[in-house]
């Protein structure tokens, strides 16, 4: 028998670090050139762009990290929650849970007898197993992560926010409003594209929509900047 069912892979299989890893870095590459886009805007020198944007990278990378390790522990505790209820019913209904599992496998197409031979061999297998995948959806690949979620997140805003960081200290002083936004908006369609490609969709539409937003947001940043810079 080939071994190529067992080494199959799945685009589902890296969900669990394809979006924070995204969602780092885009939100890296944007919120970091958008605020310097912002301070460039108001005609400020060299220094003080690159001051807000490792200002910016800095606080953004703990922002990203400490709100998905929040939002991922909560989820993480409402799983483990579940399962400890499941645990307590198989305890203590064992039957009624059977007859649950039953009802679902009907529900999924199978006819009454053999949704509970079903039932009763994967009851028999690890019943645990089969009400956390069948009834709750959990799965190994789906457990919450929080750790894992808070580093690659912070890591991938880092690596993002270095950039437009980047643009800033190679291009001369007065392209700096010029090459952050035209390169930050490469970088996003870029990113958009290769994250499209290892989730298995569409690079061109994943490209055109991160693009749009970018380019929306840093023009929003800096008009801000222009109006401000000037009143100030």
């Amino acid at each position: 028998m080939s071994d190529s069912g067992r080494d199959e892979q799945h685009f589902s299989d890296r969900i669990g670090w394809l979006r924070a890893a995204v969602l780092g870095a885009n939100d890296g590459i944007l919120s970091t050139a958008s605020l310097m886009v912002g301070v460039a805007s108001a005609n400020t020198g060299r220094g003080a762009v690159l001051l807000a944007g490792v200002a910016g990278l800095a606080a953004g990378a703990m922002s990203m990290a400490a709100g998905e390790y929040v939002s991922v522990s909560s989820q993480s505790d409402t799983e483990k929650a579940d399962l400890e209820r499941e645990k307590q019913e198989l305890a203590e209904m064992p039957e009624k849970e059977l007859e649950e599992l039953r009802g679902i496998y009907v529900k999924r197409g199978l006819d009454s007898v053999l949704a509970l031979q079903v039932a009763e061999q994967l009851t028999a297998h690890d019943a645990l197993g089969a009400h956390m995948r069948d009834e709750l959806g959990l799965t190994e690949i789906h457990t919450a992560r929080p750790v894992q979620a808070a580093f690659a997140s912070a890591a991938s805003f880092a690596v993002g926010g270095a950039l437009p960081l980047l643009l800033a200290i190679v291009v001369a002083p007065r392209l700096i409003i010029y090459a952050i936004p035209a390169g930050s908006l490469f970088f996003l369609a870029l990113l958009g594209a290769i994250s499209a490609s290892a989730g298995g969709s569409h690079r061109g539409r994943a490209a055109v929509r991160v693009t749009f937003w970018g380019a929306l947001a840093m023009a929003l940043t800096a008009l801000v900047g222009r109006f401000v810079g000037t009143a100030l």
